[in-house]
């Protein structure tokens, strides 16, 4: 490896002794990685991939402190290649072409490989990204890129399509509460020097409120170390209430710009669809603490009214119209109380998309092509010239009849696009509507 190599200083003896234990407890192998078994486990994609060596260019995204650093790292220490870092917030495009003539270089001098890491990549403009292309494309070096936003959004299409998209999620509180323990025990990078024990109440207290963020959990878990007294045995407990006081409470993951905007609203959504108001209105919560437009809500839930709730209760949107007129009316705060309002209403009210369904139905026959003229006992017959009448041959009236119905065609093809379903008032429409294609089969069948 050249002389060079960026992690010939990052042993553990060399660690600057002032380094958190976040960045001193980052794994050094995959074996050491804790989580991420959906892309790393046995047999998996990049598992295989980085085992391989076979990998052009990576993107990585996730939340914050899911390890998508660490896996960078690591990639590059099992390729034996030299590692770049830039920061997409800092790095300018002088500073990107130095890298690229540097990796240029050393891959024509002794065939040394580069794996350039770029933090943040959504950061970096088109003309940033645009710059990284040739040399992506050439394998003067392997990008792996890590952003909090979803690639396909944020990063430009090119670059995307020549990189393999991985996912990174939250770490479950097992993995956290393996790491609490791992970094209490390591007398070399940890704190295991220090005699140092943690109550399990303690540290499942800390695994479940980092909410799956590493680094924030090894920060708090050093903080509560490092302010506890020893005992006279020269031990340090550290008890439930002790963690309590070292984390702080978790600022909530959210901007009305970013990923969490729309996993929110969809969560919020699907859980009206899926009739549970408690997880509905912890959604509403959630977004108006981040200060989500209140219109855009309004507006998702005046949809979800038709699409989701439709006829079974067609009072809803008459709810939800009425909340989203009320939001423009009042303003925050007191707007959250008819959102609330309107989220149990749907949530709680009875489910059927059948209307939006026979749309969809009709609409398909008319993209294969199936356009139907209009009947001529239909079609417009008001006067044009003084000496026409206003009367289409052979049209029915409707309330000339019993009950305003009479057996008539209005499509020149017998066709079905509407199913109601036997839920909330639609199950009286389907009944009404069985009789009246039962009268109506009746009349063709005479």
């Amino acid at each position: 490896m050249p002389s060079d190599d960026l992690f010939a200083a990052e042993s553990p003896a060399a660690m600057p002794a002032h380094a958190p234990l976040a960045e001193r407890m980052r794994p050094r192998s995959l074996e050491e990685y804790v989580g991420q078994e959906h892309i790393l486990g046995a047999g998996k994609l990049l598992r295989r991939a980085i085992e391989a060596d076979r990998f052009s260019s990576i993107v990585l995204y996730g939340p914050p402190g899911t390890g998508k650093t660490s896996l960078a790292e690591i990639i590059a220490r099992t390729s034996q290649a030299r590692f770049e870092r830039l920061s997409g917030v800092e790095s300018t495009v002088a500073e990107i072409r130095k890298v690229m003539a540097a990796a240029a270089m050393r891959l024509s001098r002794d065939g040394t490989r580069t794996v350039l890491f770029i933090d943040e990549i959504h950061r970096f403009n088109k003309a940033q990204q645009d710059v990284l292309l040739p040399d992506v494309e050439r394998g003067t070096v392997r990008l792996i890129g890590a952003t909090t936003m979803n690639p396909f959004f944020y990063v430009n299409s090119p670059l995307v399509s020549r990189s393999l998209v991985f996912e990174l999620r939250s770490l479950s509180a097992a993995d956290l509460h393996a790491l609490i323990h791992r970094a209490i025990a390591d007398t070399g990078r940890g704190l295991g020097a220090a005699k140092i024990t943690i109550d399990e109440d303690a540290a499942a207290h800390l695994a479940d409120i980092c909410d799956g963020d590493a680094r924030r959990c090894l920060n708090a878990l050093e903080l509560a170390a490092l302010t506890t007294e020893a005992d006279k045995a020269g031990s340090i407990r550290l008890t439930r209430p002790i963690i309590e006081e070292s984390i702080q409470r978790k600022a909530i993951v959210y901007d009305a710009k970013d990923d969490a905007h729309y996993d929110t609203i969809s969560a919020f959504i699907k859980s009206i669809r899926g009739s549970d108001p408690d997880a509905a209105l912890y959604w509403l919560a959630k977004m108006l603490h981040g200060g989500e437009d209140i219109r855009f809500i309004a507006r998702r839930l005046v949809i979800a009214a038709s699409e989701d709730i439709g006829l079974a209760d067609s009072r809803g949107l008459l709810v939800a119209v009425a909340a989203q007129q009320a939001c423009e009316f009042v303003g925050l705060p007191e707007a959250q109380i008819p959102l609330a309002h309107a989220t149990v209403y749907l949530a709680t009210a009875p489910k059927s998309n059948t209307a939006y369904m026979g749309l969809l139905a009709a609409q398909s026959d008319l993209q294969k092509g199936r356009t139907l003229a209009v009947p001529e006992h239909l079609r417009d017959k008001h006067p044009k010239t003084s000496g026409e009448t206003d009367a289409a041959p052979g049209y029915r009236y409707s309330h000339d009849f019993p009950d305003a119905y009479v057996p008539q065609a209005y499509l020149p093809e017998g066709r079905v696009f509407y199913e109601p379903s036997d839920r909330g008032e639609e199950k009286r429409i389907a009944e009404r509507l069985a009789h009246w294609r039962s009268v109506f089969q009746g009349e063709i069948d005479r």
